[in-house]
């Protein structure tokens, strides 16, 4: 395409974002000059002048990296044969899918339902509690687990909130982190609950909890009769340097969900797991809970071929050990904009959250590091927290390029 064509084309794309999509996503792309993305590889996504921009971004989905190869190959060779099901016969790949998945859950979970997306998979986590029994949901503040109506009540965002209500009744929230404050939400009413937490707040801030947190609540859970639900779907498959956070301290829940790096990065899919207890209400009416497009045959041999990719690779300590070498090194090269503007750097594998002191600054490092070619994602929880979820397979020139991307954006934020 002539530099021209490309232009209209870019134009073109604008006008129907504007017109069609969201005059909002519109207007902010405007303002920043975003190009088009148009291919990807690998860490690397390319615009429509073929320039490369190093993807730490992505909301956590790409830990195995853009296209990778094995997987790509296994959804063409599936689209080549069999896309969708007839769901009248029996479909043999959302089996295998979810034999791969639960063989690397967290002991317990023997079933696995599959969805298309994170917070479809929170919606049948809250069903799976509500026909167990559990008329309350407590849930932390400042967590996230979706937009859809179910997961939106569990998420402690008001502005998300705000002109939705009447939402799901009988949620409540306590400070996450906070053991105590949690006994005093089971204790205070003997209705069963549902616990439902992230092991590490991703949209929250990258916010940590105290050591041996969660497996005080896990006690609390028994001791309380409560069913434990761990959002795993940003924090789960190898993003925190162990399979699944909850594994950090051998914490097993009643349910979980997973998403985002069970995609591949190739096709969406999500899906929620269950002990045989929990699962039963499915097991004895397969049609309380549907999904037309859930666990289909290209999503499945996705997700499949996923985990078999971090297994043989060993992607899953590849993220724990590349990770712990990029902390300090990434709390180093943002030394030059000083603690006025920084506050923390913080996380665990490669899920990397930069704390800066008001929002301001947060949005104008953003877009800094856009400048240098590094895609880097907004916190939709805590606007002061510039989230970094690499990939596992970044190469020590990529490394180098976002430590460097780093610096220079700490310098020009500094006014240097």
């Amino acid at each position: 395409m002539s530099p021209a064509e490309k232009g209209r084309a870019r134009a073109v794309a604008l006008d129907h974002l504007r017109d069609h999509v969201n005059r909002g996503h519109s207007r902010i792309a405007s303002l920043l000059g975003l190009p088009l993305e148009v291919r990807s590889s690998g860490a690397l996504v390319y615009d429509e002048e073929d320039t490369a921009y190093l993807d730490c971004g992505g909301y956590g989905v790409f830990l195995l990296g853009h296209r990778h190869p094995d997987v790509v190959d296994a959804v063409t060779a599936q689209l080549g044969r069999h896309p969708l099901p007839t769901r009248a016969l029996i479909e043999p790949n959302v089996a295998s899918a979810a034999q791969a998945l639960t063989s690397v859950a967290p002991a317990g979970l023997q079933y696995a339902f599959f969805v298309n997306s994170g917070t479809e998979s929170v919606e049948l986590a809250i069903k799976l509690a509500r026909a167990n029994g559990c008329r309350r949901v407590i849930a932390a503040e400042g967590g996230f687990h979706g937009k859809t109506l179910g997961a939106l009540s569990a998420t402690g965002n008001n502005r998300y909130r705000a002109g939705l209500e009447p939402l799901l009744p009988g949620v409540e929230f306590v400070p996450f982190g906070d053991a105590e404050a949690l006994k005093a939400a089971l204790a205070s009413d003997a209705t069963r609950a549902c616990v439902l937490l992230e092991p590490v707040q991703a949209e929250g801030g990258v916010r940590l909890p105290p050591t041996g947190y969660l497996r005080q609540v896990r006690e609390l859970c028994d001791e309380f009769h409560a069913l434990l639900a761990m959002d795993e779907i940003q924090s789960g498959l190898g993003r925190l340097g162990s399979w699944w956070g909850c594994d950090e301290e051998d914490v097993r829940p009643d349910v979980l969900t997973t998403g985002k790096v069970l995609s591949g990065g190739v096709v969406p899919v999500a899906a929620t797991l269950a002990t045989p207890e929990v699962y039963e209400v499915l097991n004895q009416d397969p049609l309380l809970h549907s999904s037309t497009y859930g666990g289909n045959p290209l999503a499945a041999v996705a997700a499949a071929t996923t985990i078999d990719v971090l297994r043989r690779d060993r992607l899953v300590e590849q993220a724990r050990t590349l990770g712990g070498r990029l902390l300090p090194q990434i709390t180093d090269a943002l030394a030059a904009a000083g603690p006025t503007l920084i506050r923390e750097v913080r996380g665990r594998g490669l899920l990397i959250g930069i704390e800066f002191t008001s929002e301001a600054p947060a949005g104008l490092f953003l877009t800094h590091m856009l400048r240098e070619r590094v895609l880097t994602s907004y916190t939709l929880n805590a606007s002061r927290v510039i989230r970094l979820t690499p990939p596992a397979i970044l190469e020590p020139d990529h490394v180098c390029w976002l430590l460097r991307s780093l610096e220079r954006s700490a310098v020009a934020l500094a006014g240097g």
